[in-house]
């Protein structure tokens, strides 16, 4: 039997392995888990160990294949200069005041990857390294330059600019991308085998053409950088119109949303692997593990190979819903 890190890494690569992997790009997160290991959620973004101990949780007791500690998608924003809410026992933190109005307003601060925000997350990724590296795939996280547009520029300004100022967006997403490979580069040194760059340019908020003239060069930069192999690219939302631009950007791995249609992403996918598609609300939140083994089933029926939810699970999943992703893997490879 494989290992969970052998298991993802081989499924990753598109190679054979014991059985599909269920791994989790982004939060796993649970009040549930927070509970048992008797810590607040709002604490674990500034506190390294209990970080990784929650992130642990998902592969000691839950049975993924991976560990993933970034549990928001606010710690670069944090870190530069956005006021934050960092959430309670049942919600997600969020961030106020994008601070930046123009470009040269923003300058990389040389202290970057020491802020607490930042450097919380690295050292949960060396704790976690030194303690399942050798049996678990470790997935660092890091938002990609739109999303970073998003929290720092502002939402509708960013929306407003392509539009009536591209030359400014087009240089804030230069120094954007900037922050998002330092911060992947970091991770990789500090334990990391893989990193989710999140970059949230859904079709519920800008068409796919906006991707390609403001996003689609900076995606190829970050690649390029840093190797598509040790990369999954997560976007949440409608994205299945835009998803041969992300495979043409090189992007190996997607983190897909189950609002967009399995077979048609999967059509138009080519040979970029996809992972998700078990869904949040209705299945894991709302529903049983039954409804779980279902889904899954319908997934593996498509031939993917990477299991895992959706996006960040909302806290108040229950922990038998998640762990019954595993238990259903393992079930669909024994009879299916």
């Amino acid at each position: 039997m494989m290992t969970g890190k052998e298991r993802a890494t081989a499924c990753l690569a598109g190679l054979g392995s014991d059985r599909p992997s269920v791994i989790c790009p982004t939060s796993i997160a649970t009040k549930e888990s927070c509970q048992a290991l008797g810590i607040n959620f709002q604490d674990t973004h500034l506190n390294a160990d209990k970080m990784a101990a929650l992130a642990a949780f998902g592969a000691e007791k839950l049975g993924f294949d991976s560990v993933m500690p970034y549990f928001s998608v606010i710690q670069e924003a944090a870190a530069l200069g956005c006021q934050i809410n960092w959430g309670s026992p049942n919600e997600m933190p969020t961030q106020k005041n994008p601070p930046y109005n123009q470009p040269d307003d923003f300058i990389l601060p040389a202290d970057f990857l020491d802020r607490a925000s930042i450097r919380t997350v690295l050292d949960a990724l060396k704790i976690l390294k030194n303690s399942l590296g050798q049996t678990t795939l470790i997935i660092g996280k890091a938002m990609g330059p739109w999303t970073l547009s998003y929290h720092l520029h502002g939402v509708e300004n960013t929306l407003y600019d392509t539009i009536v100022e591209p030359e400014m967006l087009h240089e804030f997403i230069s120094k954007f991308t900037d922050v998002t490979i330092a911060f992947v580069q970091a991770q990789f040194q500090e334990g990391a085998d893989v990193v989710t760059v999140a970059d949230h340019i859904t079709a519920d908020l800008t068409g796919a053409h906006v991707y390609k003239e403001f996003l689609m060069q900076a995606h190829q930069n970050i690649i390029q950088t840093l190797g598509s192999e040790r990369l999954i690219f997560h976007c949440c939302g409608n994205s299945v119109d835009r998803l041969s631009l992300f495979a043409d950007a090189g992007w190996s791995t997607f983190h897909i949303d189950s609002k967009n249609n399995i077979d048609q992403a999967l059509a138009v996918a080519g040979n970029m692997k996809l992972t998700g598609y078990v869904n949040n609300a209705d299945v894991l939140l709302r529903g049983t593990p039954n409804d779980v083994a279902t889904q899954v089933r319908k997934i593996l029926d498509k031939g993917i190979k990477l299991i895992s939810p959706e996006c960040a699970v909302p806290l108040t999943v229950k922990n038998e819903n998640l762990a019954a992703i595993t238990k259903s893997v393992v079930l669909y490879n024994q009879y299916y």
